[in-house]
């Protein structure tokens, strides 16, 4: 009998060292994906691209693989090549990769950390989800701000119309009002409103505060306590400049539903409406003030260059805005514009807009996600606490995924046109991935289509021509989270005389 438990004692103890081995060291042999050799104590640092992130990643893609990985100071880096890899692991492992890092510059010195993009996995984030969903989550709930979404489409119209040179301008009012009505029930101002304004600048500040590689104090977090007359604190009054716009950019909308339901005047928004919802405590409040503030800013710049980006396609492409007409013409006449119910009829319409979400990727490099616990992908393993940079430029330029990438082909959308194959849908890709996809896809869909489509029945975008020389605008993208084509020269025309009036007529509905 001693014998025999002996023997099992053996056994157990062998199947420790079995089961020890199995997780322990095999999964330690296994190494991070491939990337370029770093440098001993500073790993990549070197390395890490200061402007157009997205194209050095690609580069490395294509030398290192779909998925290759970078170490700065100890920290790695996963950067995701391919759409296929992105779906795998942030959707289908999104339990475990669903969490944001701690961003030194725009979340805690600047103060964006309390916006949805930058919370951390966990149940505020959920409130936030949750409001969204109830107000903007689907195409059906969308419906009750398509009148908003085409009296703005129209005002736009006559915007352009009256001083065609200032189209930036225009389009940042347009879509600035419209999330603003949606948002806060503000009826924005005609010109430089300051709701508006505030917007703009403080996404384009977030922008550049969450560049990668764009502060050190991201890289060495214990910059942050480097005191402001210390040679080199430049960033640290930045970030307080920074800071105050977005206390600015966060409260006074916030300030201003408060004070419309207090006199009674408060018209039905996103705000007013989680206002009246319930007893509040300290906490919900903020919840929905940081919440507004997220829709508010995370609609604003990237629509905006969604639809400037339509422009400079329509300007490189006319063949494409010829046939769009064409089939506007034919469902919408030429005695009114569009609307939203007209959206089912026009296929080529719908095929480029997402063609436009695909063509000019506003959003080239999304924000890191963290992973919560270890985890072997693919062969490689990938450490808790890694920080995982899927590459949408890539994504949306892969010509594995998208027929000559490079131009704008609305009708690779279009079954009938393909042999009855269609290419992936962009919007699949450019809004993010897993539990962190954008809540607000509803919106800047709707709002693209709307103001393509109406654009395209009204106007007649071109070429400039100075002195008999034709301006040939070039695609070129800005540095930072959020990137704007670069500024652009275009003719634009009502395209006949009936216009003006429509656009009067329709104005005021």
């Amino acid at each position: 009998m001693p014998g025999y438990i002996l023997l099992l004692d053996i056994m157990l103890v062998l199947l420790g060292l079995l089961i020890f081995y199995s997780l322990f060291l095999k999964r330690s042999s296994l190494s991070l994906p491939p990337g370029p050799p770093g440098l001993p104590l500073i790993g990549n640092i070197l390395d890490m691209p200061i402007e157009k992130e997205w194209l050095a990643f690609s580069q490395w893609g294509e030398k290192y693989g779909d998925i290759c990985s970078v170490t700065v100071l100890g920290q790695p880096f996963v950067i995701l090549n391919s759409a296929q890899v992105a779906t795998d692991m942030l959707d289908k492992k999104g339990a475990i990769y669903s969490d944001r890092p701690t961003l030194q510059m725009a979340g805690e010195l600047v103060g964006w950390r309390d916006t949805l993009v930058l919370l951390p996995y966990g149940d505020r984030f959920r409130r936030y989800r949750r409001f969204f969903h109830k107000l903007i989550g689907s195409g059906a709930a969308m419906k009750q701000f398509h009148p908003i979404e085409e009296v703005e489409a129209r005002r736009f119209i006559r915007q352009v119309l009256e001083d065609p040179n200032k189209l930036s301008a225009h389009i940042r009012r347009t879509v600035g009002a419209t999330i603003l009505r949606i948002t806060y029930g503000y009826e924005a101002q005609e010109f430089k409103d300051p709701f508006v304004q505030l917007a703009d600048q403080a996404t384009e500040q977030f922008s550049l505060a969450t560049a990668p590689g764009g502060f050190l104090v991201d890289l060495i977090p214990a910059l942050r306590h480097v005191p402001l007359w210390f040679p080199g604190a430049g960033f640290r009054h930045k970030a307080l400049a920074w800071g105050s716009t977005l206390c600015d950019m966060v409260g006074r909308p916030y300030e201003f539903v408060k004070e419309q339901m207090a006199a009674g005047r408060a018209t039905a928004s996103f705000t007013s409406t989680l206002l009246g919802e319930k007893q509040l405590n300290r906490q919900y409040e903020l919840d929905i003030c940081w919440s507004a503030a997220s829709m508010y800013s995370g609609a604003s710049d990237t629509t905006v260059s969604a639809v400037y980006s339509f422009f400079l396609a329509m300007t490189l492409y006319p063949q494409v805005a010829k046939r769009a007409k064409m089939e506007l013409d034919e469902v919408v006449g030429t005695n009114r514009l569009p609307t939203f119910e007209d959206r089912d009829s026009l296929p080529y319409i719908n095929a480029l807009v997402k063609e436009v979400f695909r063509w000019y990727t506003v959003v080239p490099l999304a924000v890191p996600h963290r992973s919560t616990q270890d985890d072997v992908h693919e062969g490689f393993f990938i450490p808790k606490g890694t920080l995982v940079i899927p590459n949408i430029w890539k994504f949306t330029h892969d010509p594995r995924t998208y027929s000559k990438p490079d131009e704008f082909r609305p009708e690779r959308f279009l079954a009938a046109e393909n042999g009855g194959i269609v290419e992936r849908d962009p919007r699949d890709l450019c809004f993010g991935f897993g539990r962190r996809v954008c809540p607000g896809i509803h919106f800047a869909d709707a709002s693209v289509f709307i103001l393509c489509a109406t654009s395209l029945a009204a106007l007649d975008i071109e070429t400039q021509v100075v002195n008999g020389v034709a301006i040939e605008p070039i695609l070129e993208y800005s540095t930072g989270t959020i990137s704007r084509p670069k500024t652009f020269q275009c003719s634009i025309k009502p395209r006949n005389p009936g216009v003006a009036s429509l656009v009067e007529d329709e104005q005021n509905i």
